[in-house]
């Protein structure tokens, strides 16, 4: 369906219109979740260089397509290029929407992963931490945006051997899960 549409834009708005440039983006993740790489790179880097061009460099949508880069640099194991990518959407969220905004606190949550990936587990342990006091002040501590940094900080922490601490997050977001979820919850 996306192919179908975007064939339509193309031929009816052209290829770097803006609704052309939405399903090239959504077509990229489409690829990236039947595992096409090749193919969600190549829709990506026509969204990016369409969106630049149309709206600018520090566009939300721009951002978006610039931050969807980073995730698939990161699942190629391309982590250099993932992290130039990440730099550039927070640098830009924090510019646009501040530095507590939850968009700005994913991005700084996916940055945490990629540091940790990179074996930089100190840098991680500061975006990790800095994503957590974030996610708590805007959502609380039982939200699940929280408890997932709350998750990421306990296997940073286990992987350092600090046990004390991973025991600590760990039992923060079961006993906020269970009372979310239920303690049946898969």
């Amino acid at each position: 369906m996306y192919e179908r549409a975007l064939a339509g834009r193309e031929k009816a708005l052209g290829p770097d219109h803006m609704h052309t440039l939405t399903t090239v983006n959504n077509l990229g993740g489409l690829y990236i979740n039947l595992g096409w790489l090749q193919e969600a790179e190549r829709m990506y880097e026509w969204a990016l260089a369409g969106r630049e061009k149309a709206l600018g460099p520090d566009h939300m949508h721009t951002l978006t397509t610039v931050n969807n880069l980073g995730l698939l640099y990161s699942n190629l194991g391309r982590l250099q290029e993932a992290e130039r990518m990440y730099q550039r959407v927070l640098a830009g969220r924090e510019k646009a929407l501040g530095p507590d905004h939850i968009h700005t606190l994913t991005t700084i949550n996916d940055l945490g992963g990629l540091y940790r990936n990179l074996g930089q587990l100190q840098e991680a342990e500061r975006m990790y931490e800095r994503a957590l006091a974030g996610y708590e002040k805007a959502l609380g501590p039982d939200h699940m945006d929280t408890l997932t940094t709350v998750n990421n900080l306990e296997g940073l922490y286990r992987n350092l051997g600090w046990l004390q601490e991973a025991e600590r997050m760990y039992e923060w977001a079961l006993a906020s899960r269970e009372k979310a979820l239920g303690s049946n919850h898969i």
